[in-house]
């Protein structure tokens, strides 16, 4: 399947889990793609993963909330490959509380990484996306149809006790889609969202004693989901199991695809069943 070969794609937070996914597969359908990571090794690990596929990749290392890193993520596309085409943002990571327990600290950093920093990388993209419209217009070329895929969650569409941080971004995010998807239908781009469900991830299994952390920016937070409670969850779930990263990677490539092109300004809730 080569649907999308010519096509440069970045994807922020790509070098793990559901990104590295996303990345795979936009490069087994023919994309470049710019892998993204806060560390080297993962987003290396990617994009020597697609090379050895057949495909093409470069690495972007940094955090999507650093001052100047959009402008130089979008870059990396148009500097590596010549242009720009699919936009995934991607990266993010949970820091709960309830709100009584949340200071302001913990909620501004879930919204700078899932909002803020969305937010610039498609604010860096604009006048990238505008003069390659402007130029194949002027030169008569066909229509080039480019793809914006936001990332939210099952939080954001009906809200989760203790992420009220989280929440609030996947919430935004989706009237940042709905914003876009008008502003950018001139463009002919179209701009949707992936709602996640219960996926595994580093970020949700826990080893049965418990005590999983990542670290992001020096704060040490804690991961995963009690295997008691995650295996409650998936009986919650119609389709009876969490989804897998390859599974949702699929929900993402489907509005990446050309078989989506009049479809804009929509929320894919990607839960197995479960809204």
């Amino acid at each position: 399947m080569t649907t999308l070969h010519g096509r440069t794609a970045i994807v922020s937070g790509s070098g793990r889990g559901i990104g590295r996914e996303i990345a795979l597969t936009l490069a087994s359908r023919g994309a470049a793609v710019v892998v993204n990571d806060l560390d080297a090794e993962p987003a290396r690990e990617t994009v020597a993963a697609i090379e050895a596929a057949g495909g093409r990749a470069v690495a972007h290392v940094g955090s999507v909330v650093e001052e100047g890193f959009a402008e130089g993520f979008v870059a990396a596309a148009t500097d590596t490959f010549g242009g720009l085409d699919i936009v995934v943002n991607n990266a993010g990571y949970t820091w709960d509380s309830v709100i009584q327990k949340m200071g302001d600290e913990q909620f501004d950093a879930i919204l700078d990484v899932h909002l803020k920093a969305p937010f610039r990388i498609l604010r860096a993209a604009q006048p990238v996306i505008s003069a390659a419209v402007k130029a194949e217009r002027a030169a008569g070329s066909s229509r080039v149809t480019r793809k914006v895929v936001n990332i939210s969650s099952i939080a954001g569409t009906a809200g989760n006790t203790g992420q009220v941080n989280y929440s609030a971004a996947k919430a935004g995010i989706i009237g940042v889609t709905k914003t876009l998807a008008k502003e950018w239908g001139r463009y002919d781009v179209t701009v949707n969202c992936v709602a996640f469900g219960l996926i595994r991830t580093r970020l949700t299994e826990a080893p049965a004693g418990g005590g999983s952390t990542i670290d992001v920016d020096g704060r040490e937070l804690a991961v995963g989901v009690n295997p008691e409670l995650l295996a409650q969850l998936e009986r919650g779930i119609p389709l009876g199991r969490a989804g897998t990263p390859a599974e949702a990677a699929g929900a993402v490539a489907m509005f990446c695809s050309p078989d989506s092109d009049y479809v804009s300004g929509q929320t894919l809730v990607c839960g197995g069943g479960f809204e």
